[in-house]
Parts: C-alpha cells; sequence; structure tokens
C-alpha cells in the first residue's frame, strides 16, 4: 500500500555554487510511503506525516546554506559551535562565512541539485520511519513558472526563527502591473536586476577588523571590492564576506514586505505619473503587494 502527499512543504534555502557563488532557492516537496497498514490500518498517520516528517526536513535544509563539501572549490573548519567555510573560486573573490553550525547542510556531494537533496533527506527521513514503512520516495521540483523570476539571499537578524541565518534564500515570481496592465518589461527588468543577488541591510555592514577571519584569508582584509557583513541575533553571530558585484544594498531589513515596497517605489520614480503595482513572493505561494505612483 502507497500513501502520497503532495505539497507536503516548501524548502527555502541557499547554496553555494563554483559558477554562480550563493543562490537563493525554494523546492516543493512530494512525498510517497510504501508499507503495511498497521493497528489504526493506515500505512502512517497523515497528521505525523505532515508533523514528523516536515519536522525533518525544516531541520535538515530549511533555511540553511547548503555546502557542497565535495567540491574543489569549498573548504570549511568546525570550531564549538562555529562553522567557518569558504567558496574560492579562480579568477573571482571568494565567498567567506563565519556562522552557528546549525546555519548550514554539510551534503557528501560535488554539487547541490535535486538529486543530493533527496538523497540527504531520504537518509535523514528513514531514520524516523516506523517500521511498517519500508519504502520511501521523495520528490524535489521548483515551482513552474511562466513568467519572470529572481534567485535572492538574505538574513534577517531581527527574527526570532531560522530568517535569521545570514545566508537562506529564495526563488520567487515578481508580477509588475503599469496602470492595471501587466508591465512585462518592469517585470523582466527587475528579475535581471535580482538574479542571484545577495540583498544587504546596510546597518550590517561592518569593517573588514570585525571579522573573524582565518590566517590564509587575511590578505583579504585589504581588498576594497568586499561587503564585510556581521550581526548578533538569537541563534549567535554571523559574519559573511562576499563580493560587492553580487549584492545590492538597501536601508531597510529585507522582509518580502520591505522589498516589494522598494521595488514598487523605484518603479515609479523611474516611470513618474505611471501606477506601479507588484506583488512580490517569498518563495512558493506567499509574499506581499504594493502600489506606488509618483506625479
Amino acid at each position: 500500500m502507497k500513501l502520497f502527499v503532495n505539497n507536503l512543504t516548501v524548502i527555502d534555502y541557499s547554496y553555494l555554487c563554483a559558477e554562480r557563488g550563493m543562490v537563493g532557492e525554494s523546492l516543493i516537496v512530494d512525498i510517497i510511503l510504501d508499507g503495511t497498514l498497521n493497528e489504526e490500518r493506515m500505512v502512517l498517520d497523515f497528521g505525523l506525516v505532515k508533523k514528523q516528517i516536515k519536522a525533518v526536513i525544516d531541520f535538515e535544509v530549511d533555511h540553511k546554506l547548503l555546502v557542497p563539501t565535495n567540491n574543489d572549490a569549498i573548504s570549511y573548519n568546525l570550531i564549538d559551535d562555529k562553522t567557518q567555510l569558504i567558496l574560492d573560486r579562480p579568477e573571482q573573490l571568494p565567498i567567506y562565512l563565519n556562522c552557528p553550525n546549525e546555519a548550514f547542510a554539510l551534503l557528501d556531494t560535488a554539487v547541490i541539485d535535486e538529486e543530493a537533496i533527496t538523497q540527504h533527506l531520504t537518509q535523514a527521513i528513514k531514520k524516523v520511519l516506523p517500521s511498517n514503512v519500508v519504502g520511501l520516495e521523495l520528490t524535489l521540483a521548483a515551482e513552474p513558472m511562466f513568467g519572470p523570476f529572481y534567485h535572492y539571499s538574505h538574513g534577517l537578524k531581527k527574527h526570532d526563527g531560522n530568517c535569521q541565518r545570514i545566508a537562506h534564500g529564495h526563488r520567487s515570481i515578481i508580477e509588475i502591473e503599469r496602470n492595471g496592465e501587466k508591465a512585462l518589461d518592469l517585470e523582466e527588468y527587475w528579475a535581471g536586476r535580482w538574479q542571484d543577488i545577495y540583498l544587504i541591510t546596510d546597518s550590517d555592514i561592518v569593517t573588514p577588523q570585525d571579522i573573524t577571519l582565518p590566517e590564509v584569508l587575511e590578505p583579504l582584509r585589504n581588498v576594497p571590492q568586499l561587503y564585510w557583513l556581521a550581526y548578533e541575533a538569537p541563534q549567535g553571530r554571523f559574519e559573511l564576506v562576499i563580493p560587492q558585484a553580487h549584492c545590492e544594498v538597501v536601508d531597510f531589513d529585507t522582509t518580502v514586505e520591505e522589498l516589494t515596497e522598494f521595488i514598487a517605489k523605484t518603479l515609479a520614480n523611474d516611470n513618474v505619473g505611471d501606477t506601479i503595482s507588484v506583488i512580490g513572493y517569498e518563495g512558493v505561494d506567499k509574499g506581499a503587494m504594493a502600489t506606488c505612483q509618483v506625479n
């Protein structure tokens, strides 16, 4: 007997890629369990599927930075409750993080993709399944999108939950109307502007001297093309060094509400007299709406 749950959850995370740098992503999770009926005449109670299995998925990968530990461009060091991690790519400036261990998911793979994440989660979920469940099939897939979208990463230091982690992200649709009509040109412009972007709150920028660097990265303190970021949050201190070319700096916390309003105001200023309406998504099926006009 097989039991299935479609759209069990959405994983929002970022990952490191030798070609693209830090990439925000969102994946929808479907699950199929294969087994015999238990004493309740069920393979597994739907409530337990939605609670226990989703909890494993959230703990393992959601709102984390996924790291392909077998990639030659990646090196890392575990120091007590902290992980220091470097993405060092030829002919490009590195990305460096020093964060609580729980901010990362270290995967035994050379590349972070749907297959690698599926294998990692399958091993973790099998540990909590009852004995009558003998088969597990996970399907991870990006939301089908028929218009412009972007990948972004960020961190929210004021958040009590896992959004405080400095390197997590989303794959998000952008919908824009100009005077009540779909504005594909504006959608494509913004999707290009924020493709694989890291969004920085300006108050999180610190000096190079405020960052704990391993000795091998000490020469970076004199490199002007980097942003140095750090903040204290309930889970601990988060530090990130990232090339400026991968970033946009704003003067607000990068919540989806603030980001959507920022897009609307920016485009309204660029299109004086037009009414600009924006639906900004944070991953799948959630987001904010804003309208602005500048006369």
